[in-house]
């Protein structure tokens, strides 16, 4: 069912646990080397290219890739009304929480006449990814829209697969969230052929180019981000789903179990990791997912997750070391199930999202929570952050001096211009000095 690794006697350094925590077998190096010729594909032929790497990935070639505002409007009107219903109260909660993260404009003043003023300014154009592979993610387009909202983007295009049971559109699920938004640019675009799309713009779509790329995919999406980094900003890496537990005597094995279940059924590739003190613990998770996995809709790909070399139940000294393990593995989702659990939180330093205690599952996070499900992934989350109003937001100092305030710091700025040898630099402040 899941592989046993025994780090109990002897942790490894963090070198070394860099190297051993359990990954997926790809990495995104290699997936880089892939999706080169695609984007290249998209950059030079444009909508025909798109259409043939739907054909080709998504089993579908679709006859208009731009979806008429017309039919977003035909799919939100036709939305199950307990789906509406969770959608409006998830933009809710984030929107909320989201708000938090908007910094206000502040003014230092540094002498008479002397300002700074630290301000934060939104781009102006963003595209959002919304996967549509083995799963649809309405809840994606919430996380990515509200989120470039609240920072203040004002031009927004989301792309999504094309979708073989709907005749090459985006599913209607994903239509219907982005009406109830406001969207109405949509594209069944998806893969890495959609990520270059966004980037330098498909001029037979009208699709303008993109000041920022955010959302999550599979490990092609996350290489392709990779990939047009620097043409573009990009939010983070997010590949294939993980999650990892670190849990103790005091866990509930069937929480545990479920919780690593619900993180697997994204798809086969998806980590589920267990780190914990407590054989006894390891035994009775083990025994509880051979118990519920056999109930689970996605069965065939909840196994192949869980038997893959990303996951794993690794047995560890104590709670100490469990940290230690978790802050080198990087998870994009963490949850802590123990009797310590402040102390814990305290002591992570790598994790996209943290989920504390026993009613904070990662699927409320994924859904309802309030928090953002967009999140590193792949250990990315050693050096960067899920998706927040950061993302779309550019710092900008704005710097107001008086006469009288250059003057009082004019001999030390030529100063310094002269110890640079840039004297011209110096001479653009002292022929203010009598004016």
């Amino acid at each position: 069912m899941i592989q046993s690794v025994d780090f109990r006697g002897a942790l490894p350094s963090r070198s070394q646990l860099l190297t051993s925590v359990p990954r997926a077998s790809i990495d995104i190096g290699e997936a880089v080397t892939m999706v080169h010729p695609l984007i290249d594909d998209v950059r030079t032929r444009g909508v025909e290219a798109l259409r043939e790497q739907a054909e080709r990935f998504d089993g579908v070639r679709p006859a208009q890739l731009k979806m008429p505002v017309q039919r977003i409007r035909e799919a939100t009107e036709a939305l199950d009304p307990a789906v509406r219903d969770a959608l409006i109260e998830a933009i809710r909660r984030v929107r909320l929480a989201t708000e938090a993260q908007v910094p206000p404009e502040r003014t230092t003043t540094l002498a008479p006449g002397a300002t700074i003023v630290q301000r934060w300014v939104p781009v102006s154009r963003v595209g959002l990814y919304v996967p549509g592979g083995k799963a649809v993610y309405p809840s994606s387009v919430v996380m990515n829209v509200v989120t470039a909202q609240v920072a203040g983007v004002e031009s927004i295009a989301l792309v999504s697969p094309a979708q073989t049971e709907f005749g090459g559109e985006v599913h209607p699920s994903i239509l219907a969230a982005a009406g109830l938004l406001g969207v109405d640019e949509v594209y069944a675009v998806g893969g890495a052929g959609a990520i270059a799309a966004l980037a330098y713009g498909v001029p037979e779509l009208d699709l303008e180019p993109v000041d920022v790329v955010t959302g999550p995919g599979n490990i092609f999406v996350a290489a392709a981000k990779r990939v047009v980094n620097g043409v573009v900003g990009i939010d983070a890496e997010a590949g294939t789903t993980e999650i990892l537990v670190i849990a103790d005597d005091s866990a509930n094995p069937d929480y545990v179990a479920a919780d690593l279940i619900s993180q697997a059924e994204h798809d086969e590739a998806a980590a589920a990791v267990l780190v914990t003190s407590s054989a006894r613990l390891a035994t009775t998770v083990v025994d509880a997912l051979e118990r519920l996995v056999p109930l689970a809709e996605n069965e065939a790909r909840v196994r192949a997750a869980l038997g893959g070399p990303q996951s794993a139940v690794i047995l560890v000294d104590d709670l100490d070391a469990a940290v230690q393990v978790s802050n080198a593995y990087g998870p994009e989702h963490l949850e802590i199930h123990t009797s310590e659990n402040e102390r814990l939180v305290g002591e992570i330093r790598n994790a996209g999202a943290i989920f504390v205690g026993d009613f904070s599952p990662v699927s409320l996070g994924d859904y309802i929570a309030g928090s953002n499900h967009v999140l590193p992934t792949g250990g990315s989350a050693r050096y960067s952050s899920g998706l927040g109003a950061y993302a779309f937001l550019r710092a900008q100092q704005v710097v107001t001096y008086s006469h009288a305030a250059l003057t009082e710091v004019h001999e030390p700025l030529v100063a310094l211009a002269q110890a640079e040898h840039l004297p011209a630099h110096g001479a653009a402040a002292t022929i203010r000095m009598n004016n």
